[in-house]
């Protein structure tokens, strides 16, 4: 977090003073980085509007700031050109959730924005203030490869980095999978050899990253119930979920952790990518 130097703020054309511009005042007082804002909509001109909560900002002591009105073909694809113009290494948006059933016919827009954009984003749910409140990262212990290591180290620095900035307490939370009669490995067949796996990573994890035991969630059970389940056991403000951003026809119909978990959960969702997947979703110099 601290090295973010540039944020994209996404205002709603119905509700400009948004939550999302309140979490970017707050991160940006920290970081010193530049704020943009961003205004997405075809049919109504918001420039008076805009430079008014610059001039707002400017007094509040916020230098670097500047704005603009865009609108590139859908939502998240506006988001998304913009943030890639500006560099801005933090994308904040207000989560509104959809109607059931037009999120059961349509992929919601934030679910588009959490998988093609290439950069961390933060859905702000709640005016809850941070400050004292509780933090919780959402890490899967049992995945090896490097790029998820880094990714889970990458969750882990930006929960200690915020908790330090709110005076919070951090939180890890760890779900394992239920036995698996099927699996090719003798360990995922029984719920006891399962636990002891995991449990020991996650042993080994604490150890690594300096986690309290008393602040280490493990339990068996689907990530997306276990994370709301200890969201709401500690009163977390914000939960910190990594994404594989699958953009395939899988990840259309089953989604990610992160997307199934967005509507569920109370407070602000910190959502980041690893490496990999950051790469695969650039663009590349020539296109």
């Amino acid at each position: 977090m601290q090295a973010v130097r540039s944020i994209l703020v996404v205002l709603d054309p119905e509700h400009a003073h948004s939550r999302a511009l309140a979490r970017a005042k707050l991160i940006a007082g920290v970081t010193g980085a530049r704020l943009h804002l961003l205004m997405c909509d075809r049919r109504r001109d918001h420039d008076a509007l805009l430079s008014l909560l610059v001039s707002q900002l400017h007094d509040d002591g916020y230098d670097q700031v500047s704005h603009e009105q865009a609108w590139h073909d859908t939502l998240h694809e506006s988001i998304i050109t913009v943030q890639q113009a500006e560099g801005c290494e933090l994308v904040i948006k207000e989560h509104r959730p959809d109607n059931p059933l037009r999120k059961a016919l349509l992929t919601p827009n934030d679910w588009k924005l959490l998988r093609h954009c290439p950069c961390a984003v933060l859905m702000v749910k709640s005016e809850r203030p941070w400050s004292g409140g509780s933090i919780l990262a959402a890490v899967d212990v049992g995945n090896k490869d490097q790029d998820h290591q880094r990714l889970h180290a990458s969750i882990i620095d930006h929960g200690y980095t915020i908790a330090n900035l709110v005076k919070g307490e951090f939180h890890v939370v760890n779900a394992y999978p239920s036995p698996m009669l099927a699996a090719s490995d003798p360990v995922y067949q029984l719920s006891e050899s399962i636990e002891r796996h995991y449990r020991e990573a996650c042993s080994a994890f604490q150890t690594e990253f300096g986690i309290d035991e008393r602040r280490m969630h493990i339990a068996e059970g689907p990530a997306d119930v276990l994370i709301p389940h200890v969201e709401k056991q500690i009163d977390a403000v914000v939960t910190i979920i990594g994404t594989v951003a699958r953009t395939d026809l899988s990840g259309a119909l089953i989604g990610n952790t992160a997307e199934v978990v967005l509507d569920s959960l109370e407070g602000d969702v910190l959502v980041l990518k690893s490496d990999a997947c950051i790469a695969h979703l650039e663009p590349s110099p020539t296109d």
